[in-house]
Parts: C-alpha cells; structure tokens; sequence
C-alpha cells in the first residue's frame, strides 16, 4: 500500500475536536457494595453533567443520580469523593447546590440549604450501625474568615423539614482573612484540612488524614486515630503517622486493630501497618523503599491503597514513568511486593470488590475505565466495567516512547515522545515534524502514558508530542519532587526547555516549529517559557499563572499557601515572585500566544489571562485571548472543549505555514505579521 505525501500538520485525522468530549474528564470513582458495581461518568445526553451509574450482578446499568444532579463535590475546589454506598445506601453530592442527598429511594436532602453553595460536603463515609453518614464539611458563610475544613456526621434519617449541616466530630482551624501570614493564626491545635475518614471494621474506630498551612498534602500530612463511642463520639486523637516534614494518606483498616496507610521511608511512599490499639506502636513498612507508590492528594478520596478480601493490600506503584498495581502482605514477616500482571498502565480510585478490587484503570487499548480486578493468589484478571472516553483506531495511536534528557541543573528530565502516526500519509521526505510540547498541571502531578485522543488529535495530524514530567513531578519519589521546592518557574521551565531542544538537535522534530502548551501549572511553564526563554514559536495556555504573586494572593484556600514552598512566602519573597512573573516580563514574549480562560475559574481567576493579554497588547506583541462563560478550572461543556481544540488547531496552522485537512474557525491573532500585510 502507497502512502499519500503530505506536509505535517495538514494530515486528514479520524479524530475531530468531537472526539476529545467524550467521557468529560471526570475520574470514573468506582465504588463496590455486594456484588453491584457504581462508577461516574458523563453520556451522550449528560454533556458536562456527571451521572452517577450502577452495575448489578446481571449486568443490568441504571443511573442512580437523577437527571436534575451532576454529582461532584467542589472541596477543596478538586473535589474528589462526591458520593458513597454501604448496604445498599447511596449519598451522593449535587454540584450545583453543594448539598448531599440521600438517592436510594425517592432523593431526599441530608444537608441544609445555604445562599451560593456556601457549605460543600465531600468525601462521605456511611456508617450503618449508628445510622449517620461521615463527610468532610467546608464551610463558607464567614465572610472574614477561611473556609473551614471540618469531620462532622450527619443522620441518614434526618428531619424532613429541616436536614441540618452536622455535629463536629474532628474540628478545623478558623483562620481570619485577608491571607493569614502567622502560623498560628486562628487556634493551633486545630488543623486546617482535614480529609478520607476511615471506620474500622467493628465501628470502634476512626482514623483520618488531616494537615495545616502552609504545607499541602505530599508534603506534610497526618494519620490520626481515634477511639468511638457507642454513640460515635470520639475520644482523644492520636497521631500513628506522619507530621513535619513527612507525610501519611490513605488509612485502611486491615482488621479491626490494625491500620495500613502510605508513609514515607528513605525518600519514597510506601505502604506501611500500625498497630491502632498501642499509642507507642511504631508503623511497619510493608514494602522495600526504591519505587513511589501513592497519589498526589488534590483530591478527596484518591485511592491508591486498597484491602484485597484475602486481607493482603494492593496499591499504585509506580516505576519508569507507568504505573503497576502492587500487592503487599501484612502477615508476611518481612517486606513483600507482587506486581499484579495486568494490562494497565495508570490507576487510581482503588476500592474493595468480592474476589477483588474495583479500580479506575489507564488501559493502553481502551484508554480510561471503571474496571473490577479478580485477584487469585499472584494471578488476577481485569473485566472492563465502562470505558470513560474514547481511544481512536490503534493504526492512528502513537506509542508513548520513554525519553530522558539533560535537564535544569545537570540533573536527568524525563518525559514520553508521540510521533505523528497515520497508516495512510506521510510527510515529504527530508521535512522534520512539528512539535507541541506538553506541561502538566500541578505542578506536583505526572503524565501518563494512558492513550488519549488529546495526543491522537496532534499526532494523526502530523504533528508530534512531548509528554514531560518535569522536576516536581510525582512518581520519581521526594527528593525528585523537591527539586521544584523554591525553584517553580526556573527548573520546571528549563527541564519542557531542554525537552523541546533535545528532539531539535536530535533530528526528531522541526527546531523552527516548536510549541508549548499546558493548563493551570502548565499554563504558567508556558507563559515562562516563552518569557524566559527564546525556543519556542507558538505556546498555549489554558487558565495558567501569568502572576504568581496574585495567584499568591487570590487563590483559594487550598492552594493559598502552595506557593510557600514552590517560591517562597508572599509577601516577604516579593521580589522572586516578580522576577518569576511572566506578566512583569512581557517583553521577552516574542512568540505567538493564545490564552484560553474561564470566567468562573476560582483557582486561576480570569485576571490572570486578562493581565498578560493587556500587556502584550500595550507592547504591540502576538497575542489571543478567547474567554468561555460558565467555565471553571478545567473545560466541561462540550461545546467549549470543541471550540478551544478548534481554536488551537487553527492558530498553530497560521504560525507554522500549513492548510488543515478540515475546515476550521478562523482565530484572529492580535498583532500578528501576516505576509499579505506587510
């Protein structure tokens, strides 16, 4: 078969901006109760609205959440944990009003009514035997105050007149605003996070994980354990793991005694017991230290450790860059790890399943899909439950290759190169490809290898992928997630910088035809990138930093004091903030960019893309901003993902010289040299 010669770029592609909407985006949470099986996702007719769906044994699936509730939490504004099943009970949060209802049933409200979703519940944990169902409260109805993170319990019965907002059962920290500077603002013995309770098999215990400012969760977190009354209240807390300059996620109970949970040792997360009955018990690791195991905390409810119902644990281990579910035995005397032989290569949202694990599993034939696992000794098999998303034809994916290079500071960068893939064309011979690097959000976060039509859709087309997990990225262990620790903007700029020029020099990709793009922390590689640095032709960014020091001072509570660590204290490191600021040097933005911001971002506010397209205008310099109505953090209508892929598609094609195989919106670039005007 002959190929059809075409120049990069201009490939026809299967895969259309249509394409990147299925699945929404949205992690699949799969949960377990009996032998039904629940998962979130979005449909055909859901748009950006997250449904909540259930499996029973004869394979039948139903929506349990009914079709006026999107079922996500707004905590920590990540969300995370938005519904729970014990027993046949579900509860589960609705997005619009914040509130948690009870759907087994006719839906009825377990919360109160509040003006502006002002009190968000998250991470629910249903307690059949006293009747009441744990979740983590965050309450905005004072004004002058932060947000307050707080455990409270609330009945599965309640009064159907008046559902209330729950009794304390682990209290936070009220710090007063404007941003609290003094560490021990407000009352120090309370912590200001507080997240994933954890109720011991018998009901006589609680643990969970709770942390303060200025550290965020991977860097200083705690497990803690208290004793339950009859009538649930709790005793004296006691802390089992973590602290300063260490940290403790994911509690599981073994058995009524005895808790596992991640925990560092000699640099790396690894799974770890503790005796919950003896306050002098110290915790056991359960695996050799050398690879990371675990997630980044941004959400409520990650899920990287789970109890197997032989009573041995399984995790998320990762190693090169992919991801392996890894088996530890507590009865064992000495360290043990078995990695499951399984086709996936990312997980996370591990939960309990008779003869196994449910799991939200990175396939690298079907991309993202609730899953259950059978776990038989060292064998296991996994069944695919729901696919969230869609993987295009496999003669068009391109295979994600492991790539390392020299990056900031003489240290090792990795990544994973895409090359353009299409069965049908190829581009002239002796004409080297585009490229479009690719900056993750976070930062501290990680790429995955996991098939994705966002890649698909360059790729097909002829242009390739960088994949970059740059310093402070998550699955290299501490010391290589500290490297980003007072140095964000500078080693996570040069390691996507010295990516991009890697392939150049190497005669992999065009060196006159190099873009950047990310979102959040990527967008904020990109607008320093072009800032700082003077490879790249093209850079995208999608609600990134263009400030650090107003992100510094109008982000919200959980990112509030992020920066801390990744700069330094606002406002006493002042003067790094506005060497680090993008926007106070616009004039070494030489290259074209395109902003893509959404006006009800709270985490990156509109002010941010706003700020630099006014500077770049007022220097006369290239520049788009395109603005989507209704859209936060992340794009989820599917009318907005469609037109921000379209638009990108289109101001690549004007800068690198090309004719798109498909008819696409004209994006007029501000102050951009155009031949016919010169």
């Amino acid at each position: 078969m002959t190929s059809d010669v075409l120049p990069h770029g201009s490939w026809p592609s299967p895969v259309s901006a249509r394409d990147l909407v299925a699945g929404g985006g949205v992690a699949a949470e799969p949960r377990a109760d009996g032998d039904d099986v629940y998962w979130l996702g979005t449909t055909a007719d859901s748009g950006s609205r997250v449904v909540l769906h259930r499996r029973d044994a004869s394979g039948t699936v139903t929506e349990v959440s009914p079709d006026w509730m999107s079922v996500r939490s707004r905590v920590h504004e990540y969300g995370g944990g938005a519904y729970a099943v014990a027993g046949g009970v579900v509860v589960a949060v609705d997005f619009t009003t914040q509130r948690l209802w009870r759907l087994d049933g006719t839906p009825r409200p377990l919360t109160g009514a509040t003006e502006g979703a002002a009190v968000r519940w998250g991470a629910p944990l249903v307690d059949l035997v006293r009747g009441v169902v744990l979740v983590v409260r965050e309450d905005h109805r004072d004004i002058d105050a932060e947000p307050l993170n707080e455990l409270v319990r609330l009945p599965l019965e309640p009064d159907a007149d008046e559902p209330g907002f729950g009794e304390v059962v682990v209290a936070g920290r009220r710090r007063p605003l404007p941003r609290p500077d003094a560490d021990d603002a407000g009352d120090p013995a309370r912590p200001d996070f507080v997240s994933d309770p954890a109720l011991s098999p018998d009901g006589r215990r609680l643990a969970w994980v709770q942390w303060s400012h200025p550290a965020m969760p991977w860097d200083a977190a705690s497990v803690l354990v208290a004793d339950l009354d009859a009538a649930g209240a709790p005793g004296p807390a006691r802390v089992v793991a973590g602290g300063e300059g260490r940290t403790a996620v994911e509690p599981v109970w073994v058995d009524a005694d005895r808790l596992a949970f991640l925990t560092e040792h000699d640099g790396f997360a690894v799974p770890h017991l503790v005796d919950a009955t003896d306050p002098a018990a110290t915790p056991r690791a359960l695996a050799e230290t050398g690879s990371e195991w675990g997630l980044p905390s941004w959400n409520l409810r990650t899920r990287a450790l789970a109890l197997l119902p032989d009573g041995r644990l399984v995790g998320v281990r990762h190693v090169g860059g992919t991801t392996r579910l890894t088996v530890v035995d507590p009865a064992a005397g000495a360290p043990t790890a078995v990695d499951l032989d399984l086709p996936l290569v990312a997980a996370s949202g591990l939960a309990t399943h008779a003869g196994g694990l449910v799991v939200d599993a990175g396939l690298p034939d079907v991309g993202w899909a609730a899953a259950t696992v059978q776990v038989d000794g060292d064998a296991a098999s996994l069944e695919v439950v729901a696919v969230r998303g869609t993987v295009p034809d496999a003669a068009y994916v391109a295979r994600a290759e492991p790539v390392s290079w020299t990056g900031s500071g003489g240290a090792e960068a990795y990544g994973f190169l895409h090359r353009p893939t299409h069965p049908e064309v190829t581009g002239p011979e002796g004409e080297l490809p585009p490229l479009v690097v690719v900056a993750h959000g976070g930062p501290t976060s990680a790429t995955t290898t996991v098939p994705r039509a966002a890649y698909t859709f360059f790729t097909s087309r002829g242009i390739a992928v960088l994949d970059v997990d740059y310093a402070g990225s998550t699955g290299y262990g501490r010391a290589y997630r500290e490297r980003l620790r007072g140095q964000w903007g500078v080693a996570d700029v040069e390691d996507v910088v010295a990516g991009a020029r890697h392939l150049a020099e190497t005669g992999v990709v065009d060196g006159r035809r190099l873009g950047v793009r990310g979102g959040s922390a990527g967008g904020y590689v990109v607008l320093a990138a072009l800032a700082f640095h003077d490879t790249f032709s093209a850079g995208v960014s999608l609600f990134g930093v263009s400030d650090p020091s107003l992100l510094a001072q109008e982000t919200h509570k959980f990112e509030s004091r992020y920066l801390d660590g990744l700069i330094g204290p606002w406002p006493a490191a002042r003067e790094t903030y506005e060497e680090r600021s993008p926007l106070h040097h616009v004039d070494g933005i030489t290259a074209p960019l395109l902003l893509l911001q959404g006006l009800e971002d709270k985490v990156v506010p509109p002010s941010q893309a706003q700020a630099m397209a006014r500077g770049l205008r007022e220097k006369q310099l290239p520049v788009a901003l395109v603005e989507f109505a209704g859209e936060g953090h992340g794009f989820r209508d599917p009318e907005s993902i469609v037109r921000a892929a379209e638009l990108e598609l289109s101001f690549l094609a004007q800068l690198w010289g090309y004719a798109p195989a498909e008819e696409l919106p004209v994006l007029e670039v501000e102050n951009l040299p155009r031949p016919d005007r010169d």
